[in-house]
């Protein structure tokens, strides 16, 4: 499927090429969670693709032409398309290949689900403020304080939901959406 520990391309390095038919690429960094998001759709939907790992610390010149601000993920497929925005990515990925639909064919169902996504946009800030301020040695109690208010409040909807995943009772997209936060907790140090 795909070498999740590829060589990680930085400044000077040289442009992979064209994506061979049949693949798309994913431009990543293994701990970025939003391009973790985007690696798991891919392996749930079984997607052939290859992984190309880029230093956020000092970008290949040539990545920017395949997005304009530097960021990942990027997905490259073999008609250089390119679909950047990790959710964006997701929904793509869900869309153009075949296999079980992780983004429910209900209308109010998905409206759900982009509610819950909604709820949650205060995480992915918060978590990176957070290890910010451990890398630098300041303190963040309040920050963890915070961060655990948000992540109980997401515990709550799901109990109040009464079903395994954030979906239903089967994984969704939303779950996938959400998982790379939820796995990280112990990296915040927030963990219970």
């Amino acid at each position: 499927m795909a070498n999740e520990a590829s060589k990680t391309l930085g400044k000077g390095s040289v442009y992979p090429g064209p994506v061979p038919e049949g693949l798309i690429r994913i431009y990543s960094m293994r701990f970025c969670p939003y391009a973790h998001r985007t690696r798991l759709i891919l392996r749930a939907k079984g997607i052939r693709h290859e992984v190309i790992n880029i230093n956020l610390r000092n970008k290949p010149e040539w990545y920017y032409t395949k997005h304009p601000f530097g960021q990942i993920p990027v997905l490259e497929n073999s008609k250089c398309q390119l679909i950047y925005e990790s959710v964006i990515a997701c929904e793509y990925l869900d869309d153009a290949y075949p296999g079980k639909k992780l983004c429910p064919y209900d209308p109010y169902e998905r409206a759900r689900q982009k509610m819950l996504l909604d709820l949650f946009y205060k995480v992915p800030h918060l978590t990176k403020e957070c290890l910010v301020a451990m890398r630098c040695g300041r303190e963040c109690t309040d920050l963890k304080l915070v961060l655990r208010q948000e992540f109980g409040k997401l515990d709550e909807i799901l109990g109040y939901q009464n079903t395994i995943f954030f979906g239903g009772d089967c994984i969704s997209m939303i779950d996938y959406l959400f998982w790379p936060w939820f796995e990280r907790l112990d990296v915040y140090g927030i963990a219970e």
